[in-house]
């Protein structure tokens, strides 16, 4: 999801009186990718100061873990795709990675989930080669992190939804003989599964039939009777994987995000910032979705970590900072 920025997603919005520390259920993902990064240290002690509780990274790196050690930041660790053959065909090769990646770190590190993979599809060229491995990965990842009481599962995304609208139709068409195994045993081991919710790109693909306002929470009831896109389209995924046999299955938004450049209709600095104050608000407050009703909603925000160098776009995202806030002096110290 490269055309995601980090620094804009560490968000104070203080001109927009939102902060990621009002939010109980927001976490950010820490991507590593990018030039002189702030050290791993540095990044925990800025989820710390901001107020930011969650983190989610793509695949494990030492030094992070080791930052995390103490801090209390719940920790979503994903096994990255590449591992899935290797793990996926051999228990031993699980249970090593288990120890070497978890168990070395725990419980000093606060595990929360392990992502077994991250948006695997049948139908997409560069993944289809992970499918036959991520519910064998899933199997023997659970077994050998069993004793430690943490809790297993996979991201996947808004793709593997069909018959997405309205909501009540989600389904797996397409991909059910992938997704139901893993929806079964997500339900008999009471896991959640992850998914990656992107109202920005089912508008930028339909602009016909969705719009902006719906998709920035800031429109009014649909004919479906739902007040903004990203309501529907994680309701359309909890009707798929009701369908194939998930009823109690909860789901945790694992990424969602807003382009804040790229050229593409939406994708301004100002729409960036409406999309997140709104989002937090909106998983925060407790009034969930038409299908699950009255609870927040467990969401990680994407945040990239840097991959702009431009000197105008570091100028566009420090106006969303005090000039004398230490994320600012962050920013500008990697710029």
């Amino acid at each position: 999801m490269e055309l995601f920025l980090v620094s804009v997603l560490l968000l104070r919005f203080s001109h927009k009186n939102v902060t990621i520390a009002d939010a109980q259920s927001i976490g950010v993902c820490n991507g590593q990718l990018g030039d002189n990064l702030p050290s791993d240290q540095e990044v925990v002690q800025l989820y710390q100061s901001n107020g930011i509780g969650r983190m989610r990274m793509y695949g494990p790196n030492p030094s992070t873990l080791e930052a995390l050690r103490g801090s209390n930041i719940e920790f979503v660790l994903d096994v990255p795709n590449s591992d899935l053959p290797a793990l996926g065909s051999d228990p031993s090769a699980a249970s090593q990675w288990v120890q070497t990646n978890v168990g070395n770190y725990f419980p000093g590190v606060k595990f929360r989930y392990i992502a077994v993979g991250n948006e695997v599809d049948p139908n997409k060229a560069d993944t289809a080669q992970y499918v036959q491995f991520v519910l064998p990965a899933m199997q023997n990842v659970y077994n050998a992190i069993a004793a430690l009481g943490l809790q297993v599962s996979t991201a996947t995304y808004s793709a593997l939804v069909s018959n997405s609208y309205p909501p009540s139709q989600g389904s797996f068409d397409g991909v059910k003989s992938f997704m139901e195994p893993i929806i079964q045993f997500l339900a008999a081991n009471k896991s959640p599964l992850l998914a990656n919710i992107y109202p920005y790109f089912a508008y930028n693909g339909d602009q016909q039939h969705i719009t902006l306002p719906y998709a920035l929470f800031t429109a009014s009831d649909d004919q479906s009777g739902y007040q903004n896109l990203f309501d529907a389209m994680l309701d359309a995924m909890y009707s798929a994987v009701e369908k194939v046999g998930g009823p109690r299955v909860e789901i945790v938004v694992s990424e969602s995000g807003w382009p804040s450049d790229g050229g593409s209709a939406g994708a301004t600095l100002d729409d960036a910032g409406t999309y997140y104050k709104n989002l937090i608000q909106h998983v925060n407050g407790g009034s969930g979705t038409p299908k699950r009703p009255g609870k927040a909603i467990e969401t990680c925000l994407l945040c990239l970590m840097r991959i702009r160098r431009m000197e105008q776009e570091l100028s566009n995202i420090l106006a969303y900072f005090p000039p004398t806030s230490s994320l600012s002096a962050k920013l500008l110290s990697i710029s």
